[in-house]
Order: C-alpha cells, then structure tokens, then sequence
C-alpha cells in the first residue's frame, strides 16, 4: 500500500459525490483512485479535476481498478450486497452507507461472510456515532451520573421525502439511524416495535404514511419514541432526549444559529443531512481512513447493519398490520465481541 489509501467509491450521487469531494479535499490520508455508478457521465462528474482517477460503468470493475486498498460503497441499498462481499473475498476494508443492505436475510450473509474470515473489514455509516452532540450524549450516559436511561423521545424531520419513499422507508431508510442509535446509547437491544399512524400531512405524497410515531421496547426496559415527518417542509432536524433517574439530557437545540435583530428572533434550519453532519462525516471518513491504513477496522460494525436490519423489518410488520411486532434476530457471533 502507498502513503496514501486508494479508495475506490461506488456511487456518485450525492452521498457519493460528496464523499469523493471529502476525501479530495478534506480528509487526509487517502485519495480516490475509481468512482463506478451506471451513470458514468455522473461519476465522471464526481471524479472531475481529480487526477489518476478511473470511471467504470461496473462497481466490480472499479474494485479491481490499479491502487484500490478501500471501498466505500455509496450506490443504492439494493446493489450493497454484492459489492460487500466482492471486498470481502479481495480482503479490502469497507466503509458502507447505511443501510448494510435491504433486509435481515442478506444483511446476515454479509456478517456470516466476514465472520469467516476472522477479521472485520466493514464498517457501516451511522455517522450520529461521530457526531460531537451525540458522543458528549454517549459519554454522559456511560459515566451513569445521570442513572439508569429510562427513555429516550427522538425527533427526525425532513423537508421533504425523495420521489420513490414508500411508507415502510420512513423506518428502514430514515429511522434506521434512530435504531442505530439507540442500540449504541443504550447498550442494549431494541426487542418489539410499534407504529402509531397519525392522519398523514396534507404535503405527503398521496398514499404515504407520514408522519409515524416509532416506539422501541428494548432488552433493559428503556422506551424509545421517534417522530419521524420527512415531509414537515420548513427544514431538517434531529433531536434526542435522555430521561434517566437522576436527570435529563437533550441534544439538536443548540446546532442553529439564532439571528436576533430589529425586534424579532431568527433561528437558520438546516435544509438537509449533509448539512446538519457534514462534521460528522468528516469525523467518520477520517477515522475509517486511518484505521484501514493501519489494517483496521473500527466503528459500527456489519453485526450493527444487520440488527438495524432487523428492527426495521419488525417495523415494517408493526406499520402493515397496526400492531406490536417482535424483533427477530440471529444469535450474534462470537466474533463481533
């Protein structure tokens, strides 16, 4: 390997093309070497200006592109899968957005499939893990001087939903960040889920379930509530409270600047997630780069992908037929600790 990682980034669309921008110019330590999409005019665009770096039609191609160490896998959930295990079998270190892949069944392939190797290659992109708010939150909550986290009421707002959201994304897509979350907050295992169904906004598209109230029972007693409404319009805004026995603890109010001039109060709204973490990402793309060029691999784990996986599939059941939905899941592997 030289001095720098060469990764390989499959998927160009704005996550995509913005992790390409990241690694260019913002994290050091590794440089893009292949960007794939089947729109190559779009990867094209995401590699412009960028010297020695090689387009492809094909995410396998890319991956066997001259100076790949690194994958990070940014292309649509459903093609996930495949590329995972194609850097599995060439030992390359993988940084995967969200999800893992579209469901528990292929999502536990891909964990049986790196258990086999005895050594963990792939890291999943729940950025909220290096998020500053949400690490001061992970810290409060594991030096106990709050107690025991009795629930947790989270918040997940969108401006809009994407043309092709369906109901069920609501969970799998948007809350599945909640889940992840949790699951780390708490240090414990979300069991059953419930979805309570308000009368959807007049903005939703027509048939879509939005807003939906999650609610999360986990293996230690703790309740989780979500609001999710990724059609509110006015902005994008994500918030968490722990209540615990002895306190509370709140982080999402403090990120916006408040403007206040001639008798009146201003507070900015971010418009999207790019926004919002786009310290967050930087924090997770430079710890994976640094930890690959040291043949490691830290973060949220493909175990962690697989029961967000899980949890949004109970989700699902829970939305489809109104009621009470376990969470089935695999016994965990030795392997992931």
């Amino acid at each position: 390997m030289s001095d720098l990682l060469g990764v390989a980034v499959l998927g160009a669309g704005r996550m995509g093309a913005d992790h390409v921008r990241r690694i260019g110019e913002t994290v050091g330590g590794a440089r893009v070497v292949a960007v794939a999409d089947p729109d190559t005019a779009r990867a094209e665009a995401a590699a412009a200006g960028r010297d020695g770096v090689t387009v492809h039609h094909e995410a396998l191609a890319a991956l066997s592109a001259p100076g790949v160490d690194a994958v990070l896998v940014a292309s649509p959930e459903a093609a996930h899968e495949e590329a995972l295990l194609a850097a599995c079998a060439r030992g390359l270190p993988v940084l995967c957005e969200k999800p893992l892949t579209p469901d528990p069944a292929s999502a536990l392939r891909v964990v049986e499939a790196e258990a086999g190797l005895g050594r963990r290659l792939i890291q999943v992109g729940f950025m909220r893990r290096y998020d500053a708010e949400y690490a001061a939150l992970k810290s409060l909550l594991d030096s106990g001087t709050l107690g025991r986290p009795l629930l947790l009421h989270c918040r997940h707002r969108n401006v809009a939903s994407p043309p092709h959201f369906t109901s069920s994304m609501l969970i799998s897509s948007s809350v599945s960040h909640e889940i992840d979350a949790a699951r780390w907050l708490l240090r414990q295992e979300i069991t059953a889920v419930t979805v309570v169904r308000p009368t959807p906004s007049a903005h939703a598209p027509r048939g879509l379930l939005d807003p939906q109230l999650v609610l999360f029972e986990t293996s230690g007693g703790a309740v989780v509530d979500v609001e999710v409404f990724v059609n509110c319009g006015f902005g994008y805004e994500v918030r968490c409270e722990a209540v615990c026995e002895r306190g509370t603890a709140q982080l999402g109010d403090a990120h916006a600047m408040v403007v206040r001039t001639a008798g009146h109060a201003r507070e900015d709204v971010a418009q999207d997630y790019v926004t919002r973490f786009a310290d967050a990402y930087d924090r997770e793309v430079r710890a994976w780069v640094t930890a690959a060029r040291r043949g490691r691999v830290t973060g949220p784990s493909a175990w962690d992908g697989y029961a967000a996986a899980a949890v949004a599939e109970a989700g699902g059941t829970a939305l489809r037929e109104g009621r009470r939905a376990a969470v089935e899941m695999a016994g965990r592997p030795a392997f992931y600790g």
